[in-house]
């Protein structure tokens, strides 16, 4: 019999919706919050009203496209945590709601294991043991993964996440919200050598960006008293020396853990992981270091509902479900 899971992803301010049938991916939709961007960061408050706009046309959509009724599915899933609890309560209640209605599983999904478990949406699959650098806006972290559920945090950020430098970094540049991708766009036009900002010297497989943000800022600080058009003058070279510095971090942390661990089977995941610079190192570190590397489709590195989905697929598998007095929480390790 064939296995249909339905799976909900609200854990800031996207709203998405995937259907999965034995382990592929029919559909994956997502509804973005464009509202924050005049507050320069994401509102909790609004995300949440949103998500309540959102959910029901999102779902409705995500099981037409994938030609499944929803009597046809066997379990349902949703984020549990870590995330904006607000947003969180609107997909955990309404997978709950559906689940009850259907007489279905319940599924509860970890949105940083989720994040891992993209890399295995498609036929080109890591092997195990399997080493993950984990980047978003909120996470930073190296993970070793003995199997599809067997996880283990080996490396994580003692303060500051890379994608909130990347944000933090734009923001003192002038650019909008969110600047992450836009420090990309402009650092592929620009020179990472002409301007150096120093790397943490942080021991073991652990990150920290909180002082290299400090120096972005005393630097841009010091520069434009001197001449105010500096940023904008100078805005390709300023994007891709701070690129330079955080991917910079990020890999030599990475080169650490696969020497420590011996494993070559290396990806990446997270929104951060949508960064040009990111992904183009990861390939040419692969190729100095003998790594066979893993970089997860564009559509499966944000915030997306099918990572849910395989990660609900491999836990339908093992039998972990959860009651309906499962309860969605802002912060929470998924360790296994």
């Amino acid at each position: 019999m064939s296995v249909k899971i339905l799976a909900i992803e609200s854990s800031c301010d996207e709203t998405s919706a995937s259907v999965l049938a034995d382990g592929k991916i029919l559909s994956n939709f997502i509804a973005n919050q464009t509202i924050h961007e005049q507050y320069g960061g994401v509102v909790p408050e609004l995300a949440s009203r949103a998500h309540q706009e959102n959910i029901v046309p999102v779902v409705d959509q995500a099981l037409k496209v994938a030609g499944v009724r929803k009597e046809e599915l066997n379990a349902i899933a949703f984020t549990q945590a870590p995330g904006l609890i607000g947003s969180l309560l609107v997909g955990s209640c309404f997978a709950k709601s559906m689940a009850l209605a259907l007489d279905v599983p319940l599924i509860a999904v970890h949105h940083m294991q989720a994040h891992v478990l993209a890399n295995f949406i498609g036929e080109d699959k890591p092997s195990f043991p399997f080493l993950c650098l984990t980047v978003s806006g909120g996470h930073t972290q190296i993970v070793r993964c003995d199997s599809p559920l067997q996880m283990k945090v080996i490396g994580e950020t003692l303060d500051d996440a890379a994608g909130e430098a990347f944000d933090k970094s734009a923001k003192l540049l002038g650019l909008p919200y969110p600047g992450g991708p836009l420090i990309d766009k402009y650092a592929r036009e620009g020179n990472p050598d002409r301007f150096k900002f120093p790397e943490p010297q942080i021991p073991g497989l652990n990150f920290s960006f909180s002082g290299l943000k400090t120096s972005i800022l005393y630097f841009l600080q010091e520069q434009q008293q001197k001449d105010p058009q500096f940023a904008e003058n100078n805005m390709a070279d300023i994007c891709a020396s701070i690129q330079h510095r955080i991917v910079s971090i990020l890999m030599n942390k990475l080169v650490k853990a696969s020497k420590e661990t011996g494993i070559k089977e290396i990806g990446i995941a997270g929104g951060v992981s949508a960064n040009s610079g990111l992904r183009n190192a990861l390939q040419q570190y692969g190729e100095k270091y003998g790594w066979k590397t893993y970089i997860p489709k564009f559509e499966y590195c944000t915030d997306n509902a099918a990572m849910i989905a395989m990660t609900a697929w491999y836990k339908y598998q093992a039998g972990e479900f959860v009651g309906l007095d499962a309860v969605p929480g802002a912060r929470a390790g998924f360790e296994h």
